[in-house]
């Protein structure tokens, strides 16, 4: 498939925030749930992040929207899965780390 690499559910079409690459491939792809994951715009933010990361948004028909965070970015990810909620518990486990 155009934009992929080899059997990677990631598409890399377009740029990603510092951090967001590497979370996603340890640890978003290996999820058995996670059927697909693309990437999307990136926008300048007025507020100051101390670093990198990510936050649940909301489910979508096919799955979850996520907000990944940088210092003065965040990027659109959308995630293709049949269990929104195992997705949005991963992610909240994580934002207490």
């Amino acid at each position: 498939m155009k934009h992929r690499a080899g059997s990677s559910k990631i598409k890399y079409e377009h740029a990603m925030i510092q951090g967001l690459r590497t979370f996603l491939e340890k640890e978003l792809e290996p999820l058995d749930y996670v059927e697909a994951i693309f990437p999307g715009e990136i926008k300048r933010t007025k507020g100051i992040s101390s670093g990198f990361k990510v936050r649940f948004k909301y489910a979508t028909k096919t799955g979850v929207k996520l907000l990944a965070y940088a210092p003065s970015v965040v990027q659109e990810v959308f995630v293709v899965t049949k269990d929104p909620e195992a997705l949005r518990r991963f992610i909240e486990e994580r934002e207490d780390l």
